[in-house]
């Protein structure tokens, strides 16, 4: 019998591929495996000791990043309001950690250099500065709006630099021009959110090149004989011991950019990249503490971190910044300077209404 236009009279049947019973049982086998390893990946991540270190861990890896509100995914709305008090309790608690300041600074030596660290899970570099007395706090000169690392270094002719204080950032994106606590260049205090007698935490140098980190008020910061500051905490190394006791207390894993000084006056640099899985995913504070002690540290103290941590030397970015839109926009850097007497550090926030400052709006829209 002939076709019609081409077909057949009767299909053929079509035949679903058979699936051995052998095949069947493998597959049966390796789904209840993997549902037993879900299982007990979570009896181990919320029951045992090692588990729970590993979740608070990572909980505390949330809190210093842009997604902080995560982090009760892993330990609850409650915990996470808890621990993030308890972390501003024990930082202040460290600042008020007398310090002998048992420095002799050595201003004769003008090297300044960079060089590699490593660890487990992260790279970074160390800025030395042999001669504190080099060091200036140098402010955005952009009006409503905070400045990158490279172009503070580049418009102030600095050898080098690194970020310095906290300021107010909505949504981890803000502009970059409202710091938090104070400002001090020169020995001016430029900025300040508080009264004279309001204690806050300060990162800083006095004349001598001595650092001072801690707790303290502003009038006695003036009367110290700060020169240059900026807020942030915790100050971690005190005389020469640290006061972070283990990873637990580290809080979290997370780029880093912190501040040390050494008996003969030596400003080291501390800037560790991270979120970049492949090549470094970040260091804790206790990492951190390890790292610079081992350098001969006696004073040690965290600065601004996350995507803020940036390295310039030479009118190059040293560092591998972690924010995916570049080098942040920030109110306050650490520059280093051949001549610093000879810089000149303007009151960007004078006659501003700081009270009232938008810190989320961009004047210049275009720029992260």
């Amino acid at each position: 019998m002939n076709n019609y236009q081409g077909y057949p009279l009767a299909q053929e049947k079509r035949t679903q591929p058979v699936v051995k019973p052998r095949r069947k049982l493998k597959l049966r086998f390796l789904a209840m495996m993997l549902v037993l390893l879900v299982c007990m990946f979570i009896g181990w991540f919320y029951v045992t000791p090692s588990g729970t270190n590993w979740r608070y861990m990572l909980a505390d890896t949330l809190i210093t990043s842009q997604h902080r509100d995560y982090a009760k995914y892993l330990i609850g709305q409650s915990e996470l309001d808890r621990r993030t008090a308890d972390y501003e309790k024990l930082f202040d608690s460290m600042g008020l950690v007398k310090d002998n300041h048992d420095i002799i600074p050595n201003t004769k030596n003008n090297a300044v250099t960079v060089e590699p660290v490593t660890g487990k899970n992260f790279k970074g570099h160390m800025l030395i500065v042999h001669n504190p007395q080099m060091i200036r706090v140098v402010t955005t000169s952009m009006q409503g709006q905070g400045e990158q690392i490279l172009s503070m270094v580049k418009r102030t002719g600095a050898i080098a630099g690194v970020n310095g204080g906290a300021f107010d950032d909505p949504n981890y994106d803000g502009n970059g021009f409202r710091p938090i606590g104070v400002v001090m260049s020169g020995g001016k205090l430029l900025y300040s959110d508080g009264g004279m007698e309001d204690p806050v935490n300060v990162v800083g140098l006095d004349r001598k090149g001595i650092m001072v980190a801690g707790r303290y008020k502003p009038s006695e910061l003036v009367k110290m004989g700060v020169k240059d500051a900026v807020s942030f905490q915790p100050k971690f190394i005190v005389n020469g011991k640290g006061l972070i006791k283990n990873e637990a207390d580290g809080w979290g894993i997370a780029p880093r950019t912190c501040i040390a000084q050494t008996k003969d006056g030596t400003i080291i640099f501390l800037v560790i990249d991270g979120r970049q899985p492949g090549y470094s995913i970040g260091a804790t504070l206790y990492d951190a503490q390890q790292l610079l002690l081992a350098k001969g540290a006696i004073t040690a103290a965290n600065l601004d971190g996350g995507s803020s941590s940036v390295l310039v030397k030479d009118n190059q970015v040293v560092n591998r910044p972690s924010s995916s839109y570049g080098m942040r926009y920030l109110p306050t850097a650490f520059l280093v300077f051949d001549h610093p007497d000879t810089v000149k550090v303007s009151n960007v926030w004078n006659g501003v209404d700081m009270a009232h400052f938008n810190s989320a709006y961009k004047p210049f829209a275009s720029k992260k």
